[in-house]
């Protein structure tokens, strides 16, 4: 048998019996090496979800955006750019401490879903816009099962997603003056040249939407 399952996933299994159908499932859609559906269906995608987990095993998950095709596929390894965020760094840092990674691409609009896991190692980056490129090598691939999925129509491009000049308006929540002191020297001077917001006028333009 292979390590696919834990103990404790066993467990659970066993006390709803469901062992033997798990067990059918990785036979029949569990892979580490993707396909060529898999990447076609990686390369359509502008979002994912991202799950990490620090040095103690506390996890978090962020979602990552960009244009269409931001995340590529290539001798069997799968690699997207790290945007501008916010300077916390907690999955970047994460990547760091414990490089397991755990990916969610979904499709809202068929609906259908591919899950990636594997272990993930940062790359430095010479590309305009991108801090740096996060490399992942899987472990495990599979799809699931879409019918929870609500079906959503895509409306806009997010207009802070970076182009292929790696250029992006300034973040709104950057422009808040309680932040102008600890930005960093490039981020402060793209915002002293359009002004700063106080918090109450970014916070109406926040919960419009308007990012």
């Amino acid at each position: 048998m292979s390590d696919f399952y834990s103990q404790q996933q066993r467990e659970q299994q066993d006390r709803y019996a469901t062992r033997a159908l798990a067990d059918r499932l990785e036979e029949m859609i569990v892979h580490a090496e993707f396909s060529g559906e898999d990447a076609a269906f990686v390369a359509e995608r502008d979002f994912f979800f991202l799950a990490t987990t620090d040095a103690d095993g506390s996890p978090t998950v962020s979602y990552k955006g960009g244009r269409r095709g931001f995340v590529a596929i290539a001798n069997n390894r799968l690699r997207f750019p790290c945007f501008d965020g916010n300077g916390m760094f907690l999955s970047m840092g994460n990547i760091d401490a414990t490089a397991k990674v755990g990916l969610l691409f979904i499709d809202f609009e068929v609906p259908k879903r591919l899950r990636v896991q594997g272990r993930a190692r940062l790359v430095e980056s010479a590309t305009p816009g991108v801090l740096a490129f996060v490399e992942v090598a899987p472990t495990s691939i599979f799809v699931n099962c879409p019918r929870y999925i609500h079906r959503y129509a895509r409306v806009e491009d997010a207009k802070h997603a970076p182009g292929e000049v790696g250029s992006a308006p300034v973040a709104q929540w950057k422009r808040i003056d309680v932040f102008h002191d600890v930005l960093p020297e490039t981020d402060r001077k793209a915002v002293d040249a359009i002004g700063t917001l106080g918090l109450d006028e970014a916070m109406e333009k926040f919960n419009r939407g308007e990012g």
